[in-house]
């Protein structure tokens, strides 16, 4: 199997093996307590705790996102130049890299640091530790579950974005494309990095474009994304493309960064994110 999908089988031993329907552990099928997937204690506490709120609350934000996507994607099209042209194959590389890094912040935060405790708990935190002990449960949620969140992160730069669109003149307008264009493709890239994400859990089913996608590593690939989901969760954690992942890893960013945090606060780091794993 290691051989199948192109990784180690240190990886494959201790992460979930989401490539087979009927396997909780390959290496070991005498285990009773599930260590992954939704027959989890603590993935099914977890999963209880999805809301109607907060349901409302995504559909709110994926609503309104689209309307305002496709609002500032008409305006920059109306005011698009022949010159723009080398500017937006400039800013499409720059989003997609900077989603790349503020996904793997955002991640590396939520995975890391705080508790399911509280609103902010129960509402953004509660899914990333769902997710690390039923990394599946991400491929049985639907668009809106899957997407609310991330389309609510760039809610409101995109109606800033249809603000200055409304209101400015279109010499000002001129003068700040180049800019806006960057943080539409931004914007456009940090919505859709949960479906990606949401991809490289999915091992069946999906269509050629994707895994196509995933082979040339221009969206974050299946056996890429399983490397972080190698207990403790301490790495890999960029997940718009991963293409930050191995730079990041080879000069120690993470490791470094919560070294400083527990230096300066005492707080180490995935504690709340081990004792969920433990409610065998």
């Amino acid at each position: 199997m290691a051989n199948n999908l192109g990784l180690s089988e240190s990886v494959l031993r201790n992460s979930m093996p989401e490539h087979e329907l009927n396997s909780n552990n390959e290496f070991n099928q005498e285990e009773v307590k599930p260590r992954w997937g939704p027959q989890h204690a603590g993935a099914k506490e977890l999963a209880s705790q999805y809301t109607a709120g907060k349901r409302l609350q995504e559909t709110v934000c994926v609503v309104l996102t689209i309307g305002l996507i496709l609002y500032n994607c008409l305006q920059l099209i109306l005011h698009f130049h022949v010159e723009n042209w080398l500017v937006i194959f400039g800013a499409a590389l720059l989003g997609i890299v900077t989603a790349d890094f503020f996904s793997g912040v955002v991640h590396w935060g939520a995975d890391s640091y705080g508790s399911v405790e509280g609103i902010i708990g129960k509402s953004f935190i509660r899914p990333f530790r769902e997710h690390h002990i039923d990394p599946t449960s991400i491929t049985r949620h639907d668009f809106i579950e899957t997407n609310g969140d991330n389309f609510a992160v760039v809610l409101i730069p995109l109606l800033n974005m249809a603000y200055k669109f409304t209101t400015y003149s279109d010499e000002d307008i001129h003068k700040e494309y180049n800019w806006q264009m960057f943080i539409f493709l931004l914007a456009i890239f940090v919505s859709l990095t949960n479906q990606f994400h949401k991809w490289s859990h999915t091992y069946f089913g999906l269509p050629k474009w994707i895994t196509t996608l995933q082979d040339l590593h221009i969206i974050l690939p299946r056996k890429h994304h399983r490397i972080h989901h190698v207990a403790p969760h301490d790495t890999y954690f960029c997940i718009t493309t991963g293409w930050l992942n191995l730079p990041m890893e080879k000069v120690g960013f993470w490791t470094k960064v919560e070294a400083l945090i527990e230096y300066f606060t005492g707080h180490k780091p995935r504690v709340d994110d081990m004792k969920w794993a433990k409610k065998l």
